[in-house]
């Protein structure tokens, strides 16, 4: 249909003044056909204004444009605006009119128009890119890049998905069927992982069980080829529904693997080697990354990794996990709590990258659940000492700090190093993509834009961004609506929080300690913590010393709260609330204000309180230290006055120090002496010990210290 600016488009369907489910279906063809079909198409009512002032812009812009009239329509004789303004509703998620469109995108009512003409993305959608097959191609059918894709073909936009999985040395490929889109997270990581740290969670649940009175006899034990059966089934459907919503959106979907020949021009090759080419006005990278191998003997003939192990037809015995990344310790920890024997070989740091007072404490309680911890070791090579399913390995690794060399024998070696981006096979030196040499991580600027125009990149391949499946996803919305005109809205890449989904979960959201000295200053931070002891733990007779929440707060900026970190019970479900109210700029004021839900674990942030964290320098922390060695008991890098209720109990109820810069050093000595004379201690006076602290010879006192009875 063509027409001058004013022209009326007519409407001609099937007759019905009501009409049936199929003759809605065609009232749905028709008016997408319009959509399709016209540069412009405004669905607008003769007698609104607004709709006036539309049509006068596009005419003052000499821009031809399609109208219908909703107040005019004719249904065989009848008017039948109402029904069809249902159907573009439910098409544009707009009730109001005028209701326009641009190239297929969904530009909305008046004020949007104007607004888009104001800022020049009304030129921009108006620009022609007939010249090639699709306005959009998105390498990678990961979260991030069906994200993207959806949101384009929402847009109107003609989209292609290419993906294609390069199986891993071990054979291993989620591309079993032409229908596995979702990447790594559906297929190989968050998915499967949660839902093998659920039935890891379900053993430790039937040894609480017995405490709260359920009474079994039959031994239990668990069946890997089960589990992963189930697992494998729940991803398949995922892996259909992806499929099924790219076809109902009109995007195409090409199981080949992509690499770009020319500018606007991409070869896809299928698993037979057939290739075929595609041009498109832009390109969106979104391919992700794989797993990292040792570069030693046996890594890549013996070992697996993650891409392996959620699939795996076999229970993997007695496995070495290398690497003590988040992936590392999530691995196992579910195969630990699966009843497998599980040594984890460490490098350097637990969790590089997080806070390491909370690393750490993770550390220690999956020792607690039998994970044997190997530190300052790296392999060195893996031998097969017997085929098998599984077989036996020998491992020799070497000391980071000497010549120390040992060996361990294993049925399993899980590979949990990192991850390497998949950008150095996909043609990007043809077109002149700049990559980082040595991880394979694109720059781009704020808008996800490379250093080539029409090349975007979204994701894990995204250099110094958050390698978070939801964080792709978001991404790749919004940069969706930005290609096409709609919105400028940016990706927020500050105060995403995450959990590692160890036995005991680690949710944080901000900065770590660490970072935040490193930004803010030791002197400008405050740090409150607290250990809490679950209630569901309390009849079940698990540890009341491990549960533990920290926030960290900018002094100078209202004790606003730059970063919160909780090891318990469910920390992704609580980190997400917090998460959303840091976004909002929550303060140490706003939580002590917050009247929270009881009995929760996400209530002993509320009433953190006063319990601050004093760390090593502090004449406060200096003084309480002192009063604990005088109490004998041992002394830790971090402490405060709650640690003292906490490791003694009644004996020190009557021990109320607390740390107050405002009352001089002098002070808070006498009234700390008072205190241990109070509570029976017979220490004579802590004068002679403060040297101690100072770095000065320690003295030997007069008498012991002793506990009040």
């Amino acid at each position: 249909m063509s027409s001058p600016p004013g022209r009326r488009a007519r409407l001609s369907s099937p007759g019905t003044s009501r009409p049936t489910a199929e003759a809605r279906e065609e009232l749905r063809r028709r008016l997408r056909d319009l959509i399709e079909a016209n540069r412009v198409m405004i669905f607008s009512k003769s007698y609104c204004p607004h709709s006036t002032r539309v049509k006068e812009l596009f005419a003052s812009l000499g821009v031809n444009y399609y109208i219908l009239e909703l107040d005019k329509v004719v249904w065989d004789m009848i008017d039948d605006g109402a029904s069809v303004q249902e159907v573009l509703t439910e098409i544009s998620n707009q009730k109001t009119v005028p209701n326009i469109f641009v190239n297929k995108v969904h530009v909305g009512g008046c004020d949007r128009t104007f607004q888009a003409h104001q800022n020049g993305l009304l030129q921009k959608l108006l620009q022609d890119d007939s010249a090639y097959d699709y306005d959009l191609i998105v390498i990678g059918g990961g979260s991030g890049g069906l994200s993207c894709a959806k949101e384009a073909a929402n847009l109107g936009k003609k989209v292609m998905v290419l993906d294609y999985v390069v199986p891993s040395p071990q054979g291993t490929s989620w591309e079993m069927s032409s229908t596995c889109l979702g990447g790594t997270c559906v297929n190989v990581g968050c998915i499967p992982k949660k839902l093998m740290h659920q039935a890891a969670l379900l053993g430790h649940a039937l040894q609480d069980a017995r405490k709260y009175g359920w009474d079994y006899n039959q031994q239990v034990k668990h069946n890997w080829e089960a589990m992963t059966e189930a697992i494998q089934n729940h991803i398949s459907s995922l892996n259909w529904g992806y499929r099924v919503s790219l076809r109902e959106k009109g995007v195409t979907y090409v199981n080949s693997y992509g690499e770009f020949v020319e500018l606007h021009k991409i070869k896809a090759t299928n698993k037979k080697g057939q290739e075929t080419f595609y041009t498109a006005s832009k390109f969106v990278i979104a391919t992700g990354e794989r797993p990292r191998y040792l570069g030693i003997q046996g890594d890549k003939e013996y070992c697996i990794t993650s891409d392996d192990l959620f699939s795996l037809p076999y229970c993997p015995g007695r496995t070495l996990v290398v690497g003590a990344s988040y992936v590392g310790l999530e691995c196992a920890g579910f195969l630990a709590g699966l009843g497998l024997d599980v040594t984890v070989m460490v490098r350097s740091v637990l969790l590089r990258g997080f806070d390491q007072e909370m690393a750490e404490k993770v550390g220690a309680y999956l020792e607690q659940q039998g994970v044997k911890f190997q530190r300052k070791f790296t392999p060195i090579s893996v031998q097969q000492l017997e085929k098998g399913l599984p077989g036996k390995l020998k491992v020799l690794a070497k000391s980071t700090e000497g010549p120390d060399v040992v060996e361990g024998i294993y049925n399993t070696v899980l590979l949990a190093i990192g991850r390497d981006s998949c950008t150095r096979k996909i043609g990007l030196e043809k077109i002149g993509v700049k990559i980082n040499e040595k991880n394979g991580k694109i720059p781009v600027n704020d808008v996800e834009q490379t250093n080539v125009p029409h090349v975007y990149a979204i994701g894990d391949v995204l250099e110094g961004k958050p390698e978070l499946t939801p964080v792709a996803i978001q991404a790749g919305k919004l940069l969706a609506r930005r290609l096409f005109g709609v919105s400028l809205e940016k990706c927020d890449y500050i105060n995403i929080p995450t959990t590692v989904f160890t036995p005991l979960e680690y949710g944080c959201c901000g900065l770590s300690e660490e970072k935040a000295i490193e930004m803010y200053k030791k002197e400008n931070l405050e740090v409150y913590h607290t250990l809490f002891w679950p209630l569901e733990w309390t009849v079940a007779g698990r540890d009341n010393n491990t549960c533990y929440a920290k926030i960290i707060c900018n002094k100078f900026d209202n004790e606003r709260v730059v970063g919160f970190h909780l090891l318990g019970p469910n920390a992704g479900e609580i980190t997400q609330g917090f998460a959303a109210a840091m976004k909002c700029g929550l303060t140490k004021q706003l939580l002590d204000d917050t009247i929270g839900i009881h009995p929760t674990c996400g209530e002993r942030i509320y009433n953190i309180g006063n319990h601050k964290v004093l760390r090593a320098g502090h004449y406060s922390e200096r003084l309480l230290r002192l009063a604990l060695l005088l109490l004998g008991f041992p002394v830790t890098p971090s402490l405060c006055a709650h640690d003292i209720c906490l490791r003694t109990g009644d004996q020190c109820r009557a021990f109320s120090w607390r740390r107050d810069e405002k009352v001089a050093e002098d002070q808070q000595q006498q009234h700390l002496e008072s205190q241990l004379m109070a509570s029976g201690s017979q220490a004579a006076s802590l004068t002679p010990w403060l040297g101690t602290c100072r770095g000065e010879p320690r003295p030997t006192p007069a008498r012991q210290p002793r506990l009040p009875p």
